[in-house]
């Protein structure tokens, strides 16, 4: 089982390293970034991976549609850095491992609601404390809460608050991203920086992921059944032919 450790070293080494790169040292990091993303998956079952390849797949869309198209939230260089798509995989693999971790099963309850008392604390911080009025973070809170509660694996989603909070106080700190204050598109919701509540966007990943790769899995394995049988059928008819072929010649 991977350790939690891993995504939570990784994270501010890459971000840090970021904050001072040129375009090309910051494709570097997204390569090394793919890499332990692979490196990490190659232990991981089937399920795990197909968990994994929806995350990147649906966080890479969003990414490029709120951050490359429209704007919400801005990157250091105006760009989308290689390193984003495979981090959300890494992040998605640190809130399982954290999920998985044999302390969070023996004390499930207790996590889930110190994990809602703090999120939700953090969320009215946000909007009656902090410098920006943070709608979006108070939104996302409730769609927080909704995972916790009624989510497949709450405890998932208990790992997603801490690593996705870590990460955006990290990244909006050291200026990798920064949210704007208003949303772009309608210009009526307020945003902190970060929102509060992210992890509450984040865990549509996680869901997704939960959701979808049961289904995905099976498809392939069907698949994979289906090839090795076309196979076993064709190899006594190539066999047979040849024989055929044999017997004319002589």
């Amino acid at each position: 089982m991977m350790p939690p450790a891993i995504v939570l070293a990784w994270i501010p080494l890459v971000l840090g390293l970021d904050s001072v790169s040129s375009l090309g040292q910051q494709r570097l990091l997204g390569v090394g970034t793919w890499l332990l993303l692979l490196a990490l998956l190659v232990r991981e079952d089937a399920r795990t991976r197909a968990q994994v390849a929806v995350v990147v797949a649906f966080a890479s869309l969003v990414e490029y549609t709120f951050a490359g198209w429209l704007g919400v939230y801005v990157y250091r260089l105006h760009n989308v850095p290689w390193f984003v798509p495979p981090g959300h995989g890494l992040v998605y693999l640190g809130a399982l491992a954290i999920g998985r971790l044999s302390v969070a099963a023996r004390h499930r309850a207790v996590l889930i609601r110190t994990t809602l008392a703090v999120a939700g604390a953090y969320a009215l911080w946000g909007l009656a404390l902090s410098p920006r009025h943070d709608v979006l973070g108070a939104f996302w809170f409730t769609c927080l809460a909704f995972f916790l509660v009624r989510g497949r694996n709450p405890l998932v989603f208990v790992g997603a608050f801490v690593v996705v909070t870590y990460l955006e106080l990290l990244g909006t700190g050291l200026g990798t991203w920064t949210w704007q204050q208003r949303d772009p598109i309608l210009g009526v919701v307020s945003m902190g920086n970060p929102p509060s509540g992210a992890a509450g966007g984040y865990g549509f990943f996680d869901a997704a992921a939960l959701a979808a790769a049961p289904g995905l899995v099976r498809r392939l394995s069907r698949r994979r059944r289906e090839g090795s049988e076309h196979l076993v059928v064709q190899q006594p008819v190539a066999a047979h032919h040849a024989a055929t072929v044999g017997t004319g010649e002589a």
